[in-house]
């Protein structure tokens, strides 16, 4: 199946979009495929919540990192402060998306 998507300016692709998409060349309701959508998204968070890598083949890898405390500085005031261990998502994307990508140029 082939999606098209309307491009009329350059813009950001929302939950709405997809949604309205999936209603459009799929044929479910509104409600129907934004409720799809929103498990979609919640079955991803709830997986990288957990510590699983989400990969999406064609699309690529959604991780989650352990960063370490570091040392950073208030940008206001220039005064020297620790910041806080925590946990990033990151996204590897695949090769085909590259060159889905670069042939668009």
């Amino acid at each position: 199946m082939k999606i098209e998507r309307r491009v009329e300016k350059a813009m950001t692709l929302t939950k709405a979009d997809i949604a309205d998409t999936i209603s459009d060349q799929v044929g479910y309701t509104k409600r129907e495929s934004l409720k799809i959508v929103d498990h979609l998204f919640e079955y991803i968070k709830k997986s990288l919540e957990g510590g699983d890598d989400v990969l999406i083949s064609g699309f690529g890898k959604f991780s989650v990192k352990d960063k370490r405390a570091r040392k950073g500085r208030n940008p206001q005031t220039g005064d020297p402060i620790l910041l806080s261990p925590r946990k990033v998502v990151t996204f590897k994307y695949s090769g085909k998306l590259r060159d889905v990508i670069n042939d668009s140029v």
